[in-house]
């Protein structure tokens, strides 16, 4: 899978999905591709505009991230979720773990907890 990756400010990578589905069919990808993200960023912003549907898998690996990006005191922000994927989320208790924000702007605007 090849992310499309982009930074706004140094430090922070922002990372978009070039697929519909986040799935046991290219979670292997999405780990491969991401890993050199989380190596080189403080900060990951997580683009989901495009997904319509994560699989157990999926929210896996976005979990996977999130303790990569903790165990080196970064951040890991999710943003423009669709509905069915927000559902999901709030379903399973995972809006309770991740910070989820609807735009790039407020995820890139929002102060981090300390």
């Amino acid at each position: 899978m090849k992310l499309v990756i982009t930074s706004a400010k140094p430090g922070t990578g922002i990372v978009a999905f070039p697929v519909k589905n986040l799935d046991a069919g290219n979670v292997k990808a999405f780990r491969e591709a991401v890993l050199p993200v989380t190596n080189e960023n403080g900060t990951v912003l997580i683009d989901m505009s495009e997904l319509k549907f994560v699989d157990s898998s999926g929210l896996g690996a976005l979990l996977a991230c999130m303790r990569a990006m903790n165990s080196k005191n970064g951040r890991l922000r999710l943003f423009g979720m669709t509905k069915p994927v927000r559902a999901l989320f709030e379903l399973v208790r995972m809006h309770r773990i991740f910070e989820i924000f609807d735009t790039l702007e407020e995820a890139m605007d929002s102060p981090s907890e300390t």
